[in-house]
């Protein structure tokens, strides 16, 4: 399956970013896909995500943050990454050639995404969908981190496994309670901040990103068949 690399200006004082564009044939949404702290959008989950996701007809535009397309290891400013959230969304619109957009990303990218949106809506978005979306530091529940999303205003999907140290579901679920749309929270038992599961439980590594990757598939069909 063919990867476009393409190119996009994230924010006007860091320049432009890389992007790339798997686009399966027959595809029936874009997801905008933003990457976590210290995973770029060439690191091996997003590339095993984006590809079970074109598997299931979900065209995919990984892209970089100004900070890793530096080559830096500590994240650009909060106003800088929602930037390039933004920058991403309006390029996805451009390539997406009328195919309805979704936007989100692997932990701090999926983050980033939220808040973004419930600062401003994004042009175009009909959901959010977040792999791993980290409520807090390891080690230090608190629910601070999810408050803009009640602000959000649109249908989300989290996709979260029981042993993630960076969201605590029962700090995770009541606060999504008193979110409106009613997000849908879909738990993989045993999975942890990476989606990797123990050899005692029976399933593999592969097999946990193909539940996540049908998952997504189906809500997303059910978000953008309006």
């Amino acid at each position: 399956m063919k990867v476009e690399e393409r190119r996009f200006l994230a924010a006007p004082s860091r320049g432009e970013v890389t992007a790339l564009l798997l686009l399966p044939p027959r595809a029936t949404v874009l997801y905008v896909f933003g990457h976590g702290a210290g995973a770029p959008m060439r690191h091996a989950f997003m590339e095993a995500a984006a590809r079970g996701l074109a598997e299931q007809g979900v065209a995919t535009l990984r892209y970089q943050f100004p900070y890793t397309e530096a080559g830096r290891k500590s994240p650009d400013t909060a106003p800088v990454l929602q930037a390039t959230v933004r920058s991403a969304v309006a390029e996805a619109a451009r390539v997406a050639g009328g195919l309805p957009l979704l936007a989100g990303g692997k932990s701090m990218g999926g983050r980033m995404t939220s808040l973004a949106a419930a600062d401003e809506p994004l042009s175009g978005v009909r959901g959010l969908v977040f792999f791993g979306f980290p409520l807090h530091a390891a080690g230090r529940p608190s629910a601070d981190r999810g408050a803009h999303l009640a602000s959000v205003g649109l249908p989300m999907l989290f996709l979260q496994g029981t042993r993630d140290n960076l969201a605590d579901l029962s700090l995770l679920r009541p606060l999504l309670t008193a979110v409106t749309p009613r997000p849908e929270l879909h738990v993989v038992d045993g999975a942890d901040h990476g989606f990797r599961v123990l050899k005692r439980s029976g399933r593999t590594d592969e097999q946990v990103l193909e539940e996540l990757c049908d998952r997504f598939a189906s809500w997303a069909g059910e978000v953008t068949k309006a």
